[in-house]
């Protein structure tokens, strides 16, 4: 009985968290703050094509450990939580740390860090022709940063069914899985995530099966056995700088690039969502992709938050 009343104590105190996000928390307090983040991030974006997917990665991965406090945004020496292998090659803590020092200035000690990485993902995502949604902030920044806690990211080789249980244990569903996957629509990846794809899927060496014929000799061209690791190619091809739902149309014909957004054709379920943004008659009824992504990311922003008087609101972004 005490076990059960621990478990709703604690649900009520996490519903508390997402209730106390709203959009235009810093309406009176700092309002200048999104904008703020907006032109830093058109500023860097100028200069740098990259912007885009690199700050919305930054988010997500964010997100899936311990929260959306901006935790990975902390300097902790080599056992901080941004040098965890799940977070390689996560990039974009200059442009928050950017963004935060402009909001010092006008508005000290009132914007969190967790807020400031929220918001630049959707000016991101705005920046590469996707949706534009509005951003629920409020959040308090966390003040642990340890490399072990990302043991548990979800990674690019493991199965659909690791991948659906990853996002279930973060109250997403097998939509937001499919949709959030999806925003691989822009960027890159480096050959280190494709090698095992390319050479080593099968016992004795081989390639993944579900990568179509006509597609392996370009992925091989692109990240060759022994290679360079670093070499990179898009996420999306034919697609890689604009937000799109052609990633979907590639993961239905066997063009898909990761091997786990090939998977999401593996399983009925995710199947059938992906389907769903292709069907005869899916710009007439049902939400659009674009919808569905901007739901995604909102609810995503609402994970195990710090609010009221948790955590803290850092004066530095990557320092306690």
């Amino acid at each position: 009985m005490a076990l059960i009343f621990f478990i709703l104590i604690l649900s009520h105190l996490v519903g508390v968290s997402h209730a106390q996000l709203k959009v235009g928390f810093y309406g009176k307090t700092c309002p200048e703050a999104e904008n703020i983040v907006s032109t830093v991030v058109r500023q860097v974006a100028a200069s740098s094509q990259k912007v885009a997917p690199v700050l919305l990665r930054l988010h997500f991965h964010d997100c899936f450990v311990q929260g959306c406090d901006g935790s990975i945004l902390l300097e902790n020496g080599e056992i901080g939580e941004r040098h965890a292998f799940g977070h390689q090659g996560v990039q974009g803590f200059e442009v928050i740390e950017r963004a935060k020092e402009e909001i010092e200035k006008v508005c000290p000690g009132i914007v969190s860090c967790a807020d400031i990485v929220a918001l630049a993902a959707r000016d991101a995502v705005v920046l590469a022709n996707g949706p534009s949604y509005e951003v629920e902030t409020g959040r308090r920044d966390g003040v642990i940063s340890n490399l072990t806690l990302a043991d548990n990211m979800p990674d690019v080789s493991e199965s659909i069914q690791i991948l659906k249980a990853k996002f279930s244990q973060k109250g997403l569903s097998e939509k937001e899985l499919v949709v959030l996957s999806a925003a691989h629509t822009i960027g890159t990846t480096a050959c280190f995530f494709m090698t095992q794809r390319l050479y080593n899927f099968v016992p004795g060496g081989g390639s993944d099966p579900s990568i179509d014929p006509s597609f392996l000799p370009e992925l091989m061209g692109a990240c060759p056995r022994n290679g360079d690791v670093n070499a990179r190619l898009p996420m999306d091809r034919g697609s890689g700088e604009e937000f799109d739902n052609n990633i979907l149309q590639n993961v239905r014909s066997g063009f898909a690039v990761l091997r786990s957004d090939a998977s999401l054709y593996e399983d009925v379920d995710t199947r059938n969502i992906v389907d769903s943004y292709f069907g005869i008659f899916s710009p007439f009824f049902g939400t659009s992709f674009e919808d569905d992504f901007a739901n995604a990311m909102v609810k995503m922003g609402r994970i195990d938050v710090l609010t009221g008087k948790q955590g803290k609101i850092r004066s530095v972004c990557s320092t306690f």
